[in-house]
C-alpha cells in the first residue's frame, strides 16, 4: 500500500470504530457469548511479563487487555496505543486508578524506542491493519531481546463439520445483532467479512517468522475461530 492509501484506509477504520465505540464492549461480551474476558487473560499469561514489568497494548481498543493486564500484575507499567480517539476516550473512563499510559497512534508507526517493552500485545489489531508484516515488525522493534509478541484476532473457520453453521452465524447473526444494538450495520457487516477473508493462524505464525520472530507457537478457541498466536524477539536481533 502506498502512503496515500494507508491514510484513506486508517480514517476509514477512525470513522467506523469511532461510531461503534461505545457498545464495542457489549457487542463484543455478547458476540462472544462472554468468553471475550478469558481470552485476554490467556492473552497476559502468554505474554510471561516479569512481576514489575513493562507491557505495550496495541490496538487496544477500549482498554480491556491493559485493564487485564493491570489487574493481574498491579506492579506492571502499561502503554496502550489506538488510532481512534473516541475509542480511547471509553477506555480511560474504565481506568480508574489512571494508571494506564494512553496514546493515540498509528500501529505501524510506533512512538517508542526500539527494545522498550518487555512483551507486546493486541487484540483484534491485525485484521484491521493495512499491513500486517509492518504492524509486526513494529512490535519486534520496540520489544526487548527475549521479550514475547502475543496476537489475538479473529481466524476463518477451520472445522468442515461447523464451518456452514459458523458461516450464518458470522453473516446474519452478527450484523443483525450488532446493527440492532449500535445502529451501525456497515460496521457489523465488516467485521463478520474481515474476520472470514481474514489469515489462518498458520498463515499469521508465517508472517511473524518472515518479521524475525522466533519460538513461535498458537492457540485456537471457540471452534477454531479465534486463536493466539505468539512469538519471541531473538536474542541479538
Amino acid at each position: 500500500m502506498s502512503g496515500d492509501d494507508i491514510t484513506r484506509w486508517n480514517s476509514s477504520m477512525r470513522r467506523m470504530f469511532g461510531g461503534i465505540s461505545r457498545r464495542y464492549d457489549l457487542l463484543n461480551t455478547l458476540m462472544t457469548f462472554g468468553r471475550d474476558q478469558a481470552w485476554r487473560r490467556y492473552v497476559i499469561r502468554a505474554a510471561m511479563l516479569p512481576e514489575r514489568g513493562s507491557l505495550l497494548d496495541v490496538g487496544t481498543g477500549t482498554g480491556k487487555i491493559a485493564l487485564e493486564a493491570k489487574a493481574q500484575n498491579p506492579g506492571l507499567q502499561v502503554a496502550a496505543l489506538d488510532l481512534t480517539p473516541d475509542m480511547l476516550r471509553q477506555a480511560r473512563r474504565s481506568d480508574a486508578a489512571g494508571g494506564i499510559f494512553w496514546i493515540n497512534g498509528d500501529a505501524l508507526e510506533l512512538p517508542f524506542a526500539g527494545g522498550r517493552f518487555d512483551a507486546v500485545v493486541s487484540g483484534y489489531l491485525m485484521r484491521n491493519v493495512p499491513d500486517i508484516y509492518r504492524a509486526f515488525q513494529e512490535q519486534l522493534r520496540v520489544v526487548k531481546p527475549g521479550g514475547r509478541v502475543v496476537c489475538l484476532d479473529t481466524s476463518p473457520p477451520a472445522s468442515r463439520l461447523l464451518k456452514p453453521v459458523i458461516k450464518i452465524y458470522f453473516r446474519f447473526v452478527i450484523p443483525l445483532l450488532g446493527g440492532l444494538i449500535s445502529g451501525r450495520w456497515d460496521a457489523y457487516r465488516y467485521l463478520p467479512r474481515s474476520t472470514e477473508s481474514f489469515k489462518t493462524p498458520e498463515e499469521l505464525a508465517e508472517i511473524m517468522a518472515d518479521a524475525g520472530f522466533v519460538r513461535i507457537g498458537c492457540r485456537r478457541f471457540m471452534f477454531g475461530t479465534m486463536a493466539v498466536v505468539w512469538g519471541t524477539r531473538p536474542h541479538g536481533a
